[in-house]
């Protein structure tokens, strides 16, 4: 058996002619068994010392899709341009190019696939989604409307429209969007993803892994993925398993930083004595902290007066006084009733988060001055740590230390969130710099 493996991954490249059928099949074999992607990479060798000096465009073909499925996108599109005009090399040149975040060159390349016949519909919508990656978002748009007028919608679609409400920033709507896509095609890596980061986001990390494994069974797979999924297997103790996703990233790019940093700290981790039932309960919290208040019926005069005093989640609320939303213009005693209601049946109080039991002790940590800063500051102190875009791993860093906002974020020092499990000198840097672009530092820095 393990010989007719190997024999169908170099079969499949060598195949003749080789087309979209026979990358398909390469794609689906490779996906049931990852360990082929070493037979893969042997075979891909061995066309190139077979046929070095002689090549021809077809070689250039297989030898430029087998480098793409690696992820080794840069060799990939050397080889493509040498390819004759076909729509499958155009169409892999356009994923090349967006791996490597080349947008408007991926778009040019997906238009092209589209023109010369290689799966019309889903080319032209993955040049929209280029076209919306590049910053031509309402152009995009404008295109992905037209494109659901012309025929009924198919897996593609709908990714394409969850990741146009993924940057409007309602991940509601998109969540809703990338169902429909998987639905469709459980196999659409990029659907996948989006969906399984999402739902990281939010904290659903048993649905999140199953996303993120799912979306590694047909290649090319985001490196972010193997990152994410890694990051996941840490956070449940898993540190063998996270330590194979990261190797898959450093046996296709040896010198990824992260990965590097991540497979050395998935070592010191296998050292560290975690109390599980502490960590569980403390886990759990941060996923309730975590959840908008806009998944609540609020009324408007309540979700308006949230907004104004820029509380986003359930975190932010218990950190919050009811002497402060009273305080607020137009907020009385029956959006109070309100949102105590929601607060109650979370098994959560306004100001609890405020409570000496419920945040970390030690001197370096002090609740918020705002008595003498001005407004702007205070509006910045107090924003929500999720609106600063951080890396899955440094964010559920911070979940634990039960930092929510900027405020708590700049009392900690550098020292004291190494000491945290998970979190790395990548980590580190990443938190300073995102304070540095808002023109704060970690305590002591």
């Amino acid at each position: 058996m393990p010989e007719q493996m190997t024999t169908d991954v170099r079969t499949l490249l060598d195949r003749d002619p080789f087309d979209a059928s026979a990358v398909a099949d390469l794609r689906e074999v490779l996906g049931r068994d990852p360990s082929r992607y070493v037979t893969l990479r042997d075979a891909a060798s061995a066309i190139m010392d077979r046929e070095r000096g002689k090549m021809t465009p077809t070689s250039h073909l297989r030898l430029g899709i087998a480098d793409c499925l690696l992820g080794r996108y840069r060799s990939s599109l050397e080889h493509l341009e040498k390819t004759s005009d076909l729509g499958l090399a155009q169409y892999f040149r356009g994923i090349a190019f967006e791996n490597l975040q080349r947008w408007p060159e991926a778009e040019e390349a997906f238009g092209e696939a589209a023109r010369l016949g290689y799966e019309v519909k889903r080319s032209e919508l993955r040049r929209i989604g280029a076209m919306r990656r590049s910053g031509k978002v309402e152009e995009a748009r404008k295109h992905l409307d037209k494109s659901a007028a012309k025929a009924s919608p198919i897996a593609e679609y709908y990714y394409q429209v969850g990741s146009l409400h993924v940057s409007d920033g309602d991940l509601k709507l998109a969540s809703e969007s990338l169902e429909k896509a998987v639905e469709l095609d459980g196999d659409h890596t990029e659907a996948l993803f989006e969906l399984a980061y999402i739902n990281d986001l939010y904290g659903n990390d048993d649905y999140a892994v199953d996303l993120y494994k799912r979306c590694m069974q047909k290649p090319p797979v985001p490196v972010a993925a193997y990152i994410n999924l890694g990051i996941l297997y840490e956070d449940d103790n898993k540190y063998r398993d996270a330590e194979t996703c990261y190797r898959r990233v450093l046996q296709t790019h040896p010198n990824h930083p992260r990965a590097r940093l991540f497979s050395k700290d998935v070592q010191a981790s296998k050292q560290m004595f975690v109390d599980e039932d502490s960590e569980r309960f403390s886990d759990q919290m941060q996923k309730v902290m975590q959840v908008p208040v806009t998944d609540f019926e609020l009324s408007v005069r309540s979700r308006n007066c949230l907004k104004k005093m820029n509380i986003r989640t359930l975190g932010d609320l218990a950190r919050t006084t009811e002497a402060q939303l009273l305080s607020s213009k137009n907020f009385g005693e029956t959006s109070l009733s309100e949102i105590k209601e929601i607060m109650g049946a979370k098994g959560l109080r306004l100001g609890l988060a405020l409570e000496g039991s419920e945040r970390p002790s030690g001197p370096s940590f002090q609740q918020p001055a705002y008595d003498d800063v001005s407004p702007e500051e205070r509006a910045l102190l107090s924003k929500s740590i999720s609106e600063l875009a951080f890396s899955v791993r440094a964010r559920k860093c911070m979940q634990r230390l039960n930092i929510q906002a900027v405020s708590d974020l700049v009392r900690r020092s550098g020292d004291e969130l190494l000491e945290t499990k998970n979190f790395g000198v990548t980590s580190l840097n990443e938190v300073r710099e995102r304070l540095n672009e808002l023109g704060l530092k970690l305590k002591g820095d």
